[in-house]
């Protein structure tokens, strides 16, 4: 769960903007969506503020993945409500309460009859409605809720610019599901699957570029399924894509997520490879490690495959690393299966992963499963489960002591003029002294390797005006007359002699089958 902020407009003497304040629950994709809500309420005069206290508009832009994140929206309404009816009996302006996203999608008339005092509810192909909503809504009159399926009329409807800040950018280029896994509300809440046109995503990438984006990742609730219109008006691929947008002046790294192993064509697995631009990190979530388990869940997919996958992956760019999503104590899971899945975790070995017991959705087939596991039980396995994951994390961590590899500067640190950037591997790298460097890519010697984050120091000082980072007005550097670091260095992080020879040291290795 996040809290999405976006700068307020410089002072021009006009009127102090309304303040606006967005808590996003849930993925990547609610993050993209909850900074183009406030793009779409920026022309209103909306201002992001960082607390609900004081703001004139909150939005809770929700997930409706889980159970308790539900619960939580619910909670969360309730403290807003009495926050309201304090400022309205001391005489002080009230506040217009909005429920954005898949809680919003799948609950709307339940939301508005559990808690009154919500005022807008917006699905998550309805928010370029905001404007017309919030409009009726100041009026006290008209439909204040918005849930349709249209994301080809929500991307149209927005606006072009968009306030981001940094040189790391989320990018929707693909929306909904069709796979139907039976535990997941996905398609339900988001529709069918749909892609943005090339020339769309092209776009909104130069002026992402234009604001000093030097990252961008792709999201989509299956992004490699991304088929959208290319200039021949035949459909495009991800691969595609991938290759385009490294085409942009000042791109120079890119990512996607979330991906379906069903998806990973031999084309895409191929730009791994060949592609620079392309981060050597995946997230491609297989959620159980037994084939029964994965038949309940309707994967489409088996345990063979997605090893078969992982190998062919780290056959055409050695050093990716595989983060993944689990589900334990899904409906029916024995001993014998639970022990298939933390066998596959120990063949294909995660640099992260996120893993969870099962929490049944309501209209999901798998809700009415027999043999939903106990509580206890679910709970014993998750933490057995996340002890594995957590001690493969560590281990790929510390691996990258000693090495040097390109590091994108984000943000500023929490100690004196340290930075916090992002490896090729999206690793957490803190370094100190860096802070003028925020927005390039900069060679960086790790010290340490640490269970979320890394340390790491500068091999030299580097000037904010040097010419020795990429990122600068040349994005396509020659890093030759970089300082010698003890290995050869690709814009990428790649730290063999040859970018194409697999290191043996690398803490990742291959797997081939079951």
């Amino acid at each position: 769960m996040t809290e999405t902020l976006v700068p307020p407009a410089a002072s021009d003497g006009q009127a102090a903007p309304k303040r606006l304040f967005i808590k996003t629950y849930g993925c990547q994709m609610n993050v993209y969506d909850s900074e183009r809500m406030a793009d779409v309420l920026r022309p209103l005069g909306y201002a992001t503020t960082d607390t609900a206290e004081g703001a004139d508009f909150v939005i809770l832009n929700t997930c409706h993945i889980r159970e308790k994140a539900a619960e939580k929206v619910y909670s969360e309404l309730g403290k807003l409500r009495e926050m309201r009816d304090i400022r309205l009996a001391a005489g002080q302006p009230g506040m217009i309460i909005a429920v954005a996203g898949c809680v919003a999608q799948a609950e709307g008339e339940e939301i508005m009859r559990r808690q009154p005092a919500v005022d807008i509810v917006v699905g998550p192909q309805a928010y370029h409605q905001l404007p017309e909503l919030l409009t009726r809504t100041a009026r006290a009159r008209g439909e204040r809720i918005g849930a349709d399926f249209a994301p080809v009329d929500k991307f149209d409807a927005l606006p072009s610019a968009r306030g981001v800040s940094g040189p790391t950018a989320f990018l929707t280029v693909q929306e909904g599901c069709d796979k139907f896994c039976t535990f997941c509300v996905v398609p339900y809440t988001r529709g069918a699957e749909w892609s943005r046109p090339l020339a769309a995503v092209l776009a909104e990438a130069r002026e992402l570029a234009a604001r000093g984006v030097r990252e961008v990742t792709l999201l989509g609730q299956n992004v490699n399924a991304y088929d959208g219109e290319g200039a021949d008006g035949k459909p495009s691929t991800l691969a595609r894509l991938a290759w385009a947008l490294a085409g942009i002046p000042g791109i120079d790294r890119i990512r996607y997520t979330t991906s379906h192993p069903n998806d990973m064509s031999d084309e895409l697995i191929a730009a791994h490879g060949e592609l620079d631009a392309l981060m050597p990190w995946l997230h491609l979530p297989v959620q159980a490690g037994s084939d029964r388990i994965l038949r309940l869940m309707n994967r489409k997919h088996g345990r063979a495959k997605y090893l078969e996958l992982i190998g062919r992956i780290r056959d055409s760019r050695a050093d990716t690393a595989i983060a993944g999503d689990f589900i334990v104590g899904f409906p029916g899971e024995t001993d014998r299966d639970f022990e298939e899945t933390m066998d596959l975790v120990r063949r294909v070995r995660y640099a992260s992963a996120f893993a969870f017991m099962y929490s049944p959705r309501p209209g999901t087939p798998a809700a009415t499963m027999a043999g939903q596991v106990p509580d206890d039980v679910s709970r014993e396995r998750l933490h057995a489960l996340q002890a594995l994951l957590a001690e493969q994390q560590l281990a790929f961590n510390v691996d990258k002591a000693g090495r040097t590899f390109d590091v994108l500067f984000e943000k500023k640190g929490r100690h004196g003029a340290q930075a916090i950037g992002r490896s090729p591997w999206l690793q957490s790298v803190h370094v100190d002294d860096a802070d003028h460097l925020i927005g390039r890519i900069v060679p960086v010697e790790i010290l340490k390797g640490q269970q979320n984050s890394l340390a790491g120091r500068l091999l030299t000082p580097v000037p904010s005006s040097s010419g020795l980072t990429r990122g600068s007005d040349d994005p396509h550097l020659d890093v030759s007359g970089w300082p010698a670091m003890g290995a050869s260095l690709s814009s990428t992080g790649r730290t063999t002699s040859d970018p194409r020879v697999k290191p043996e040291d690398d803490g990742l290795g291959s797997v081939h089958g079951a």
